[in-house]
């Protein structure tokens, strides 16, 4: 055990991507949440402080997305430790960005870097999915897997679980706009229909194909034909009031797409080059005010780097 403390940067993720509901999603630049643990004479697993969270998170370590992803990985290797860790919340809560998963990830990480038991990032990622399920009151890897492995990240299965990183064009940039509205992903999973006919679903493989091999032959047109979602968008742009607006600020002014992030109400587009992305992100910061939304814009490339180690 070579050190008492450690502080890692877990990023900020854009899930779904168009037609990847539950199955597709990248890590970005910039934003996310920090996570510091340190080893305690004292036994179980304490969270000391949360800062940026307004009070709204809960310090039980059996509620918090961070610790229980903690608890998890503790349990299965019978580990008994001391724990007390802080969170540093620097992205939104129900922002659509990866928030919990952000947490969640951070802790597993951060303790098996600590603790120095050389876990794989595939084992770790089951251990902050059981950190996710809270949040969400379900399973999906779409946040948590490109947080922890970084880039562009494709979830083949889930039984078993088989994540696969997709290559992907160097120019490609993001604008993200985050309106100053709070959407639960539990409930965006609510308004969903549970079955879809063959038709869409047949329309939904077809997107998420072509959305992946434009990706690797860098071919922006087919990624750009490629990004409608007949599943999960149709049903959650209605829980964004400016949803409309912010697509065709984005459209008009040159992406390749323009989506909702997760179960929002983030929303981004694809451009080819920052230029461009400064330009779209602007545009669809002006339509959500002249909607009556502020909001927060972020301009990023694909963070290939995942979390990391801060300190």
């Amino acid at each position: 055990m070579k050190t008492k403390r450690i502080k890692v940067f877990a990023p900020a993720t854009v899930s779904n991507v168009g037609p990847g509901f539950d199955l597709m999603g990248f890590a970005i630049n910039g934003i996310g949440d920090e996570l510091e643990v340190s080893i305690s004479s004292a036994d179980g697993v304490r969270i000391k402080k949360i800062f940026g969270d307004y009070n709204r998170l809960p310090y039980n370590p059996s509620k918090n997305t961070a610790t229980v992803s903690i608890l998890s990985l503790l349990k299965s290797y019978q580990i008994k430790v001391g724990l007390d860790i802080i969170i540093w919340k620097k992205m939104g809560i129900g922002s659509g960005l990866g928030s919990s998963a952000a947490s969640a990830v951070a802790g597993v990480f951060a303790v098996n870097k600590l603790l120095g038991l050389n876990l794989s990032k595939q084992e770790l990622l089951k251990h902050a999915l059981a950190g996710e399920l809270i949040a969400s009151k379900s399973i999906h890897a779409d946040n948590a897997a490109p947080c922890l492995f970084g880039g562009f990240v494709l979830i083949r299965s889930y039984n078993p679980i088989d994540i696969v990183k997709i290559d992907y064009p160097q120019n490609l940039y993001c604008s993200i706009i985050y309106p100053d509205i709070e959407i639960k992903t539990s409930e965006a999973r609510k308004i969903l229909d549970k079955k879809v006919e063959r038709k869409i679903a047949i329309a939904q493989a077809g997107n998420a194909s072509g959305l992946i091999a434009g990706l690797i032959k860098k071919d922006f047109e087919l990624i750009s034909r490629s990004m409608e979602d007949f599943i999960a968008e149709p049903k959650r742009a209605q829980l964004i009031p400016c949803y409309n607006e912010i697509k065709n600020a984005a459209l008009i002014n040159g992406a390749l797409n323009c989506n909702i992030s997760g179960s929002g109400p983030s929303m981004f587009s694809f451009s080819t080059s920052e230029k461009e992305a400064h330009k779209i992100v602007n545009a669809m910061k002006k339509a959500a005010l002249k909607n009556g939304f502020k909001s927060k814009i972020f301009v990023s490339q694909i963070n290939d780097d995942g979390t990391s180690v801060i300190k």
